[in-house]
């Protein structure tokens, strides 16, 4: 008997071994799944209606797709960054580039025409960047893969069922600018020329799984390619430009057919699964590298995205917060990778060729604002192609400004600005050198000396060389920048706090550079005199920063820019422990101005409000973000917040508002302006308990570990990545196993230093 049962239960044993043999085999057929942790994923469960408020972005840096997931039509509205009109004159604007439409329901079985739909997801997974879609119809389950992927440079498609010959569809190419499209092979495309002579093309390869392809007319006089009968297919898709980041080429590079023949043949040449995995191999390491944790509230996973944002003011949704500070990330890494353009003012997502201010790259605080998160929330990377923008406009800026102002060195901007360096509306004096703290901010997060003193330096001294010049002397021997206009508010005159808050921030990263590489220092003694004779901030008589030089600030003023706190933020000239009483002034400026404002500006008021260590406040403007924005809309008086998709809401669109939320959320987590590492300066009392990982504070310091509960610091680990010295300070007392740990107290704060060595990791944990 005890035989007999011990054979059962090998038989037993072997068949569910079996089993699971199969499983695994199937499972190695299949699209590997990309789940992430419900706090980190978008969806909703309809398709998407309108572009702006409810389509989901994908995109690789250079190529991007709004994603609509319809059942009867699938439409991919998609970009390349570099299709821009315009040249070294006119500014142009950043195009639309087109359309990909595919038709289901031509010809059964699959029957997607307006046959019920059941469990219809449409979701985006920021963990892994990949927008799936699925749903029931006639029995049959339809599943969608969608990605973009940077090391490939395509974007890839994938469309599956769980019944064979399940797929009949006619997929087309729409050109915005009215080419037709052709198909040779299995691969259709478009092409053109815009009026400045730009080539472009796009191209989508498409691949059968079981069933016939054949070519039928399109619906403007082109070819489409018609599916019948299909198990399943994929698409790969890759568009391009002719354009180069490079004048001395004349900003011409390969052309566009070359280019996307040699991406499309060899993405053919790889399984759907390789691409996948080189795609998330690819994102993961940057996205990854930071997870924040501001709490649960678990049964609002089950809610829609949209229906979470309806909500919001009802019901405490932490998750919804942490969600759109990694969004801001994602948007990033999804608009801005090394090699290519910078995120302009809707990132790369763009559906018209006269869009909102030509979605330009606006220099009096919007493409600045973009960046703001890069170097904080450790996507260095992301941040080069804004440094590689600045380097290749300098000779075309240096010939504009040499006609507006005669007999000055160096350069500067005009507030609207293209890739070539072309321009338009009003100079923007101080701009480039609002720009050059990008570069002195990307050495200061990772100290990379050969950076500073081979790209950086060079730069950094010709704008500090045009304010040398361009600075009106008085007799009195006060410096003032002639002629600012506090964007975008108030007269045109001499003496704008905006103006020189912003030239002493330059001379400052000027001097500490040139200390640094230990060069010019004849120049920079002149540069530190510049500096000491420049008009200082002004408190006024209701104890306001002043926003003008003269005493004329109106406390009933609500407007939306608040320009005259830049050296609050994202400048260091004010800060709560070193200039107290100018940092009160910037509160008393900031209150009068009101909480209440258009999208972008509300990030940057949660900026405002973390250097002021007030993390109740920042955190009142942040639930004011979190608002729901109405479907339409272009007046951007009516106030902001964002939209269903999260899009931050100007409105219309404007995504700095995005990248302006996910700065914020990091200010209030760690500081590093000044010398010491803040860590936790403006906790809200919302987030009693929490923990982050992966910011980066000056010096080149990671923070790999930050614990808080019940409002307090429990465990702190921080990496030095270039060795020196360390300083951090805290509410919290610490200890740590560390010899050599120095401390003292700083009124509520208790600073702690120590030196680091490369690679080394320290840890503290509170005082019991």
């Amino acid at each position: 008997m005890q035989f007999k049962i011990k054979f059962l239960s090998t038989l037993i044993l072997v068949f569910f071994l079996h089993l699971m043999i199969i499983k695994q085999q199937i499972l190695a057929q299949t699209p590997r799944s990309t789940a992430a942790k419900p706090q980190l994923v978008l969806w909703d469960d309809k398709a998407a209606a309108d572009w702006m408020t409810q389509a989901y972005p994908i995109g690789n840096g250079r190529i991007g797709g709004m994603i609509f997931g319809g059942v009867q039509q699938e439409r991919i509205q998609f970009n390349e960054n570099t299709l821009w009109t315009g040249d070294e004159s006119d500014r142009g604007m950043y195009q639309a580039f087109g359309d990909m439409l595919i038709d289901f329901g031509q010809g059964k079985p699959n029957g997607q025409s307006a046959d019920r739909v059941d469990h219809y997801r449409r979701s985006l997974d920021l963990e892994n960047a990949v927008h799936e879609i699925s749903y029931t119809q006639n029995q049959v389950k339809f599943n969608r893969t969608y990605f973009t992927s940077f090391p490939d440079k395509v974007m890839v498609l994938k469309f599956a069922a769980d019944q064979k010959g399940a797929y009949s569809a006619v997929i087309r190419l729409k050109d915005e600018h009215g080419s037709k499209a052709s198909i040779a092979g299995q691969t259709i495309s478009f092409a053109g020329r815009l009026n400045n002579g730009m080539k472009y093309q796009a191209s989508a390869l498409i691949q059968l799984e079981g069933g016939s392809g054949s070519i039928v007319p399109d619906q403007q006089g082109g070819s489409a390619f018609k599916i019948s009968n299909a198990d399943g297919f994929s698409i790969i898709f890759t568009a391009s430009t002719d354009f180069i980041n490079k004048r001395d080429q004349n900003w011409k590079g390969e052309d566009p057919a070359v280019q996307n023949s040699r991406v499309l043949n060899a993405a053919a040449k790889k399984k759907f699964q390789a691409l996948m995995e080189s795609h998330l191999k690819d994102y993961k390491q940057l996205f990854a590298r930071v997870k924040l944790d501001l709490g649960s509230n678990p049964g609002l996973n089950q809610k829609t995205t949209a229906a979470r944002v309806l909500n919001y003011k009802n019901t405490k949704d932490p998750q919804l917060e942490s969600l759109l500070f990694q969004y801001g990330r994602y948007l990033l890494i999804a608009s801005s990778r090394a090699g290519g353009l910078p995120a302009n003012l809707q990132g790369l997502w763009n559906n018209s060729n006269t869009p909102p201010w030509g979605s330009d790259y606006h220099s009096n605080i919007n493409i600045q604002m973009n960046y703001w998160l890069a170097e904080p929330t450790n996507l260095a990377e992301c941040h080069v192609p804004y440094l590689d923008y600045i380097n290749s406009i300098r000779e075309v800026k240096k010939m504009h400004t040499k006609k507006q102002y005669p007999g000055v060195r160096g350069w500067t901007v005009r507030t609207e600005g293209n890739p070539f360096g072309g321009e338009s509306f009003l100079w923007n004096t101080p701009g480039s050198a609002w720009f050059a703290q990008a570069l002195w901010e990307h050495y200061a997060f990772n100290k990379d000396e050969k950076y500073l003193r081979e790209f950086a330096y060079p730069i950094m001294k010709e704008v500090v060389e045009f304010w040398d010049d361009h600075l009106k002397r008085r007799p009195d021997g006060t410096l003032v920048a002639p002629l600012g206009w506090s964007p975008e508010h108030g007269p045109t005159e001499d003496g704008i706090s905006h103006d020189h808050q912003i030239i002493w921030d330059l001379f400052t990263n000027y001097l500490e550079t040139a200390a640094i590489l230990e060069i010019d220092q004849e120049y920079a003694k002149r540069v530190s005199d510049l500096r000491e004779r420049l008009l200082p901030p002004k408190i006024g008589r209701w104890g306001q920063l002043q926003e003008w030089e003269t005493d004329r600030d109106d406390p009933t003023d609500k407007h939306r820019h608040v320009s005259h706190l830049f050296a609050l933020h994202p400048g260091r000239q004010i800060n709560t422990t070193e200039t107290p009483e100018l940092a009160q002034a910037a509160k008393v400026s900031l209150l009068a101005r009101g909480d209440a404002s258009t999208g972008w500006s509300m990030a940057w008021k949660m900026n405002f409000w973390a250097r002021l260590q007030d993390g109740d406040h920042a955190n009142k403007i942040m639930q004011n973000f979190i608002t729901p924005a109405g479907e339409k809309g272009f007046n951007y008086n009516d106030g902001g917040g964002i939209y269903s998709n999260l899009f931050c809401a100007h409105p219309p669109f404007q995504i700095d508002g995005n990248f302006g939320y996910t700065a914020g959320i990091a200010e209030m987590l760690v500081q590093s302006q000044t010398p010491t590492i803040q860590i936790l300066p403006a906790l809200p009392v919302a987030w009693p308990k929490g923990n982050v990982s992966g910011l980066k504070a000056r010096g080149n310091f990671e923070i790999t570990n930050l614990s808080w509960k019940n409002g307090k610091l429990t465990s702190l680990s921080i990496k030095s990545l270039s060795g020196g010295l360390c300083r951090i300070s805290s509410t919290t007392a610490l200890k740590s196993r560390m010899e050599n740990l120095g401390a003292r107290s700083t009124g509520k704060q208790i600073e702690y230093s120590f030196e680091t060595k490369p690679g080394k990791e320290y840890h503290f944990v509170a005082l019991e």
